[in-house]
């Protein structure tokens, strides 16, 4: 086994959408089953329910090859569930209240930490909503002492910019988009080059190694010490829908820091493997 496995923390769920469709997601398992593909050995801590839902997602990771010693069982609440719109393309998000993912245990987490040193420690926001998780993530992060990848994940009305200002001074690499750069930054929504001058602004007060600015079908951008680099988009032509296609760029960059690889080719990469992810529906398929 490997010892420096990324740590992948956060909410996993099944993406219900308008044609009857399931497909088993949420950021933290879309990003922990990429990294399984690219033979990164994640190690994913989350919480399901005893119930179908919880039981499918065991059998999907074990098929998968994942390890399953950090999914935790929830006799009290449900496997997560979000409801998915599609309009023009873009999806919107009902997301379920009170499920297992919110109630992740802090003392089965600790015990794994035992007897693993994590080559980083990802998370996003929506997993946080909750006290019993945010004190899963609070107590890994402080006993773990491992970088911390932040994948900006801001789901109205399940985030608050005190705690997201909070995680974002512990983090070492974070990723978001120019929509919610903009909304960190307090600023207006813009497609402009004032983008670059935000992430500066948070790179400078921050203690980041890098900025990870995703922006649609116009690429990306990193803010680091050496400067800005750019990420050139990669067209799609049969767009199904982008669920996941961040999770997918997340998985790339987090490889590419694990890995030691050049910003500029994991950037390319990432970019690659999210357009990619647009002409399938759902994250995992």
């Amino acid at each position: 086994m490997n010892q420096q496995r990324p740590v992948i923390f956060g909410e996993v769920l099944f993406d219900c959408f308008p044609n009857g469709k399931t497909v088993l997601g949420g950021a933290p398992f879309n990003v922990a089953w990429h990294l399984q593909n690219r033979d990164c050995e994640p190690l994913l801590i989350s919480s399901v329910g005893n119930d179908k839902n919880g039981e499918a997602v065991r059998q999907a990771m074990s098929k998968q090859g994942m390890d399953t010693v950090g999914l935790q069982t929830s006799e009290h609440y449900p496997t997560g569930q979000v409801v998915v719109s599609i309009e023009a393309g873009q999806p919107s998000y009902e997301i379920v209240t009170d499920q297992a993912y919110d109630h992740i245990d802090h003392r089965h987490a600790l015990q794994l930490l035992e007897k693993l040193t994590p080559a980083l420690i990802y998370h996003g926001s929506l997993a946080l909503r909750n006290a019993a998780s945010r004190a899963a993530l609070d107590a890994i992060v402080e006993n773990a002492r491992a970088p911390v990848f932040l994948d900006v994940n801001l789901r109205d009305p399940w985030w608050d910019m005190a705690l997201l200002k909070g995680i974002l001074q512990r983090a070492t690499w974070v990723k978001l988009n120019d929509e919610e750069l903009c909304t960190i930054s307090g600023q207006p929504v813009s497609n402009g080059p004032e983008l670059q001058t935000y992430a500066k602004n948070i790179f400078t007060d921050s203690r980041l190694e890098s900025l990870i600015v995703t922006r649609g079908d116009k690429g990306a951008f990193v803010v680091c010490e050496e400067g800005i680099v750019e990420g050139a988009p990669v067209p799609v032509e049969n767009v199904v829908d982008t669920v996941g296609a961040g999770d997918a760029f997340s998985a790339i960059c987090i490889e590419g820091i694990i890995k030691k690889r050049p910003i500029v080719d994991t950037l390319d990469q990432a970019l690659t493997f999210a357009a990619r992810i647009c002409q399938q529906q759902g994250a995992t398929g």
